[in-house]
């Protein structure tokens, strides 16, 4: 997802995301959400939350640092 979507999303939960990388702007998204802020945790490609908005970029970054 683009950072602006990402940003606009934040913004809807009064969350500032000046400085803030892209995983930790979706990560604070998570926990205002009453998730767990498990974004970039999907190791191996493995994660039972199918319904996550941030999966597909979730699968994507862990996958780029491995």
């Amino acid at each position: 997802m683009e950072v602006a979507k990402i940003r606009e999303i934040a913004k809807n939960f009064n969350i500032k995301t000046s400085r803030m990388s892209k995983v930790k702007m979706i990560q604070s998204i998570q926990i205002s959400e009453g998730n767990f802020d498990c974004f970039f945790s999907a190791v191996d490609g493995i994660c039972n939350q199918n319904n996550c908005l941030w999966r597909e970029d979730c699968f994507s970054v862990a996958k780029k640092l491995q």
